[in-house]
């Protein structure tokens, strides 16, 4: 089924969404993330939550930073230690909180019996790299230090994330080795936004697809890296992880990369996947067909399904003792 309004050959279930999804405006980024407040707060409200214990704890921002608060998520009864995904939500670095992974989360939580953690970072432009990341670190060191209650296995913890969070999960995964911090076992990387100079082939073809476009990426690193940054020299591997060359990459734990068909980020995660297997990191890449950016909020969705399948799978044989 071809929907008239994009010139891709998309799944048919997510052509008939696509169709009923209005275009992303990020041009005024306080303006969308209320817009975007009031449309997940109902979902939030009507999510069965049983089973599941949520809390907040807080963690020591970094040095002149606020604190970091995080949404904990952890199956009622377990007896633990439990494994542990740390889970970042996505937003182009300048949306989201952890209310647009809620329902993602609670999911997670049961299916894998593990404990989730949600990090709330600060967003750009406001708060431009590397704030974010330093927000994520915190948080991370938290959970895996035990000192957030929730009887963690420190040994078993997974960084998830989905577009800009993904990007910011591999680079946590590279701060966390370069500071000798927590061991993370197993990266899973959702559509990421790793490249600042958004000139892969993908970026240049998919000008128009549905939710996100070449124009929405660079405008969103613009945010993330201050004013005539992205795409010129000196960019930080920890910004933009397609930067890190392999010495850059060796080390990293073991990943799997999602990457939809018709996404201008498709091919910076297939060139990450190369790049970590050439660097000898264990990685499997899945590309998942008739799919766009953002595809994954179509939960009842044939080829959806199938992904979320793929992500407990993969996970609950990662973080297997």
């Amino acid at each position: 089924m071809w929907d008239m309004r994009y010139d891709y050959p998309l799944d048919p279930e997510l052509a008939a969404a696509a169709a009923l999804i209005p275009p992303v405006d990020l041009s005024d980024p306080a303006a969308a993330r209320a817009a975007q407040a009031r449309e997940v707060a109902e979902r939030v409200a009507a999510v069965d939550g049983a089973g599941v214990a949520v809390g907040e704890v807080v963690a020591p921002g970094p040095r002149g930073a606020p604190d970091v608060p995080l949404r904990t998520y952890r199956p009622e009864g377990a007896a633990g230690p439990l494994p542990a995904v740390y889970s970042l939500h996505g937003g182009g670095f300048v949306v989201g909180s952890p209310d647009v992974d809620h329902a993602f989360n609670l999911w997670l939580c049961r299916r894998l019996d593990a404990v989730v953690v949600s990090p709330d970072y600060r967003l750009a432009p406001e708060h431009p790299f590397p704030a974010g990341l330093e927000d994520c670190y915190a948080g991370l060191c938290l959970l895996a230090e035990g000192d957030a209650g929730l009887d963690v296995a420190a040994d078993r913890i997974a960084v998830l994330g989905d577009s800009s969070g993904a990007g910011m999960a591999t680079a946590l995964t590279m701060l966390a080795r370069d500071r000798g911090g927590p061991g993370i076992r197993f990266q899973y990387l959702g559509s990421p936004a790793l490249d600042d100079r958004v000139d892969t082939p993908s970026a240049r073809a998919f000008t128009d697809t549905p939710v996100w476009t070449r124009h929405l990426a660079r405008h969103t690193w613009e945010a993330y890296l201050g004013a005539g940054v992205a795409g010129g020299e000196g960019v930080s591997p920890y910004a933009a992880p397609a930067r890190a060359g392999a010495d850059g990459l060796r080390g990293l734990p073991p990943a799997y990369v999602a990457v939809m068909a018709y996404d201008p980020l498709r091919d910076e995660g297939v060139d990450y996947a190369r790049a970590l297997l050439a660097a000898g990191v264990a990685t499997e890449l899945h590309l998942f067909p008739g799919t766009f950016h953002g595809a994954a909020a179509v939960e009842y969705a044939g080829v959806v399904r199938r992904m979320r399948d793929e992500t407990v799978t993969v996970l609950r044989r990662a973080l297997a003792r």
